[in-house]
């Protein structure tokens, strides 16, 4: 490590342990803990020079408005380390060891915040106020009709034309003996992309020092209105090429089969004995070319898979993967009834990072941990209504690791 960036680590440590201050913004309060910010070419220098957990803050960007971005580097006393900016509250980067104890980053991302303003593939972004599609950008709440922006065609997608993922979010790093983390918070107002009240939202990303990302979210709301959120990160754990050597594991029996415009019919489909069998760990590539039509209406895996009965915050194991070249392993708990499984059929190849990894078809993974798609239309799934007076709250790990 260069004597500038030591010089700025040690001046961060000593101004991170006096600056322990109160953040407070609406309904929330936290403790945080500040690090002086970094120049980016210090930021992931001699990240496992101490074991104590940190979240380094340093400059990002600057949107097209002249608005700062900023980005917090956490890394655990394990070396492992996450880059989380406020545009989007986007992760662009998750750094873990292969099985030898070399590091790479697992998640797709691009090289500049010009071209995550310009994406449209929400690549490691917080998605709300609703994962997934709702059909025709319609629904009905309490007597009332509502329409949303719409981005799919007619549908409205992870909350339309500017959702969470387009947002700059208030963002406050903090370290504890254990852990790193950032609190993300954001007042979506009344009529934001055409949903009804004012939403206060907060989400915080912690790495722990078990390898683990635990994110939390919460929100809550001044008139009735509808909620959906989660993560978008893509994966590939061997860090270059395709996914469809990694080896998935789903437990779930059944998904919602969807319609052209993969829309859920309403109905559940059971999972044994078709291609989205994932109740024992498989190849992504296994089946995915099998002449299915749900599979061609995805291009692939582009589906929910159902996890619960009924909902409730029992945190439960959706999904694990493995990828055998670099023995690296995810693992992701959810409080959520269900998990988008997407298998990357829409990238196209027309970016890349840095490293060298082209965002190809199926060079990345998501596993979107949710409610059901198009639930304010659907009354047989479970509901997504969020009333004044009540909190949403969910709950997603990543488990980190290796075998």
């Amino acid at each position: 490590m260069s004597l500038q960036c030591v010089t700025q680590r040690l001046t961060a440590v000593h101004q991170s342990s006096a600056s322990i201050k109160k953040f407070s913004r609406g309904i929330f309060a936290v403790a945080v803990s500040f690090s002086i910010a970094l120049t980016p070419a210090c930021a992931h220098q001699g990240d496992n020079m101490s074991n104590s957990p940190s979240a380094l803050l340093h400059a990002y960007g600057k949107l097209a408005d002249q608005t700062p971005i900023n980005q917090v580097t956490l890394t655990n006393s394990n070396g492992v380390s996450v880059d989380v900016i406020n545009y989007g509250g986007i992760i662009t980067r998750i750094e873990t060891p292969d099985s030898n104890g070399n590091m790479g980053n697992i998640v797709l991302g691009l090289d500049n915040l010009e071209d995550y303003t310009n994406a449209t593939t929400y690549f490691g972004a917080i998605i709300g106020r609703f994962g997934n599609r709702i059909a025709n950008g319609k629904f009905s709440l309490n007597g009332t009709d509502y329409q949303l922006a719409t981005n799919d065609g007619d549908n409205h997608l992870h909350g339309g034309v500017q959702g969470f993922d387009k947002k700059v979010w208030t963002m406050v790093p903090f370290s504890t003996e254990n852990s790193a983390g950032v609190t993300l918070s954001l007042v979506s107002p009344d009529g934001d992309q055409g949903y009804p009240g004012e939403l206060t939202t907060q989400v915080t990303y912690t790495l722990t020092n078990k390898n683990t990302l635990d994110m939390q979210f919460v929100a809550k709301t001044n008139k009735p209105t509808i909620i959906n959120m989660t993560q978008h990160s893509y994966f590939n754990l061997a860090g270059k090429g395709d996914i469809l050597d990694h080896q998935m594991q789903i437990n779930s029996n059944a998904i919602t089969p969807v319609d052209g415009g993969l829309i859920p019919t309403g109905e559940l489909m059971q999972v044994a004995g078709t291609p989205f069998d994932f109740r024992n760990p498989k190849a992504i590539g296994k089946d995915i070319n099998i002449d299915d039509e749900q599979l061609k209406l995805g291009k692939g895996y582009d589906h929910n898979f159902v996890l619960k009965n009924k909902p409730n915050h029992d945190l439960i194991e959706a999904a694990n993967v493995y990828e055998p070249s670099s023995g690296r392993t995810l693992t992701v708990y959810t409080e959520e009834p269900a998990v988008q499984f997407y298998s990357g059929n829409f990238l196209d190849g027309s970016s890349k990072q840095a490293s060298g990894l082209v965002h190809k078809l199926r060079s990345g993974f998501c596993l979107e941990p949710q409610h059901f798609p198009d639930a304010p239309n659907q009354p047989t799934f479970p509901s997504t209504t969020l009333l004044p007076g009540e909190v949403y709250s969910t709950r997603i790990v990543y488990e980190f690791g290796t075998k």
